[in-house]
């Protein structure tokens, strides 16, 4: 790295981090799918996306990063170290949103890279292994569903057919989109998928409140709570709502609030998240009996066991609720309960300790692309506190010296890991 001792090193890395830089960027990039209630619409593999991609890759020329592309279309931004053959140390997030999102959702970890290996340039510290940023594609599966597609995709957790085959609410399929975002960027070398990497570090807004109200700016998060998500499909029978009996009615509707409720009153344990965030009726009007209901089911829990065993109710749960209505259960994403290692973990805290910024362990109640490199090489994350823990919404905010401060942290834990 240099003669410097590590304490030294982390601490001239971590002045180079500039908070007016990193904000500036941060709303830069938020002006692109802004909405009119201050948040973003930025959805993946769009018009907007594609415009982000290429600020990026300005931001990247700026600082002096190569910059790859792999064939989901994952962006990497790279720094050299002294030895660009062995394998690098990576950050990054994503930069696709909710429809109603807000401006630090992924957005973030990928402005946060950029500003730690921007630090890391201008400190002179030169660490053996290479750097890297990644924006990795869909990871809110808001268009295309379910998410996290680039970084399954990158690791293998996911067969590539199986993620080109999706199709959004138009009818449009990834692969259709991905290749609309690929043809923008043609000067692009193209990336394997799988390269070994060192460790991966993610850095992200809590979605919570837990480190605002304890006023500490930077969590090492322990790990992810596990989830499992269904979609269900009910099938009835259309009639005239005002001449069919109610005896005679096969209302999917009314079937599947039965599930639902049914489903709510059984998954009322400690700590569970049960959520139905997607409902659809046919033929959705009023003098019509629904012969056609279509729900997800969202069901997140830290303890795996737990997840296991409730998600496994699902379906019985359904067919038992459905009535005179027949009733289809698909689950579409897996996702167990991990832990991250102590070693990555203990890193993280000892630079931050070492920097004088107040840190604490904390489990992260929501998913991110961190989960799927989890098993592709060492792994962690770092929180910074969003205000009263809003997110996936337009109301989202943060205080710019908590991100500079998990920005800090971020960068010189990269120098650290990357010697």
């Amino acid at each position: 790295m240099s003669a410097l001792s590590p304490g030294n090193a982390a601490k001239i890395i971590a002045a180079k981090v500039n908070e007016d830089r990193l904000w500036r960027r941060l709303m830069e990039l938020g002006r692109i799918g802004a909405t009119a209630n201050g948040g973003v619409c930025r959805l993946a593999l769009t018009a907007e996306e594609i415009e982000a991609r290429h600020l990026l890759i300005g931001w990247a020329r700026d600082i002096g990063l190569s910059v790859t592309m792999d064939d989901i279309s994952n962006l990497f931004f790279r720094l050299d170290g002294t030895d660009p053959d062995a394998p690098p140390v990576v950050t990054g997030s994503h930069i696709d949103s909710q429809p109603t999102g807000g401006k630090f959702d992924g957005a973030f970890g990928v402005v946060a890279g950029f500003e730690a290996l921007e630090a890391i340039r201008e400190s002179g510290v030169t660490p053996a292994r290479s750097m890297e940023v990644v924006a990795w594609m869909n990871e809110e599966g808001s268009r295309f569903s379910p998410g996290m597609m680039g970084s399954e995709a990158f690791t293998g957790r996911r067969p590539l057919k199986q993620i080109l085959a999706v199709k959004d609410a138009d009818g449009v399929r990834t692969a259709e989109a991905l290749e609309t975002t690929l043809a923008a960027f043609p000067e692009l070398e193209r990336r394997a998928f799988g390269f070994p990497m060192t460790a991966f570090l993610e850095a992200h807004i809590e979605q919570g409140p837990v480190l605002e109200e304890v006023g500490t700016p930077v969590g090492v998060v322990t790990g992810i709570q596990g989830s499992r998500r269904f979609r269900v499909s009910v099938t009835g029978d259309e009639g005239h709502a005002g001449t069919l009996p109610m005896p005679e009615r096969k209302d999917a509707l009314l079937a599947a609030l039965e599930m639902i409720g049914t489903m709510r009153r059984a998954f009322d344990v400690d700590q569970i998240k049960f959520t139905v965030g997607l409902f659809r009726l046919s033929p959705n009007v009023p003098s019509v009996v629904p012969s056609k209901a279509f729900f997800s089911i969202d069901i997140r829990h830290p303890d795996w066991k737990t997840l296991r065993d409730l998600g496994d109710s699902v379906a019985g749960l359904c067919e038992q609720n459905a009535g005179p209505c027949a009733v289809e259960v698909s689950e579409i994403a897996t996702s167990e309960s991990l832990e991250f290692p102590i070693e990555i973990r203990e890193c993280i805290a000892e630079v931050a300790d070492e920097l004088g910024i107040a840190n604490e362990p904390i489990l992260s109640m929501a998913g991110h692309d961190a989960r799927q490199l989890h098993y592709h090489c060492p792994t962690g994350m770092i929180f910074s506190p969003c205000e009263k823990g809003i997110s996936h919404n337009e109301a989202e905010n943060c205080n710019p010296s908590d991100l500079a401060a998990g920005t800090r942290v971020l960068a010189a834990t990269i120098a650290k890991l990357a010697d």
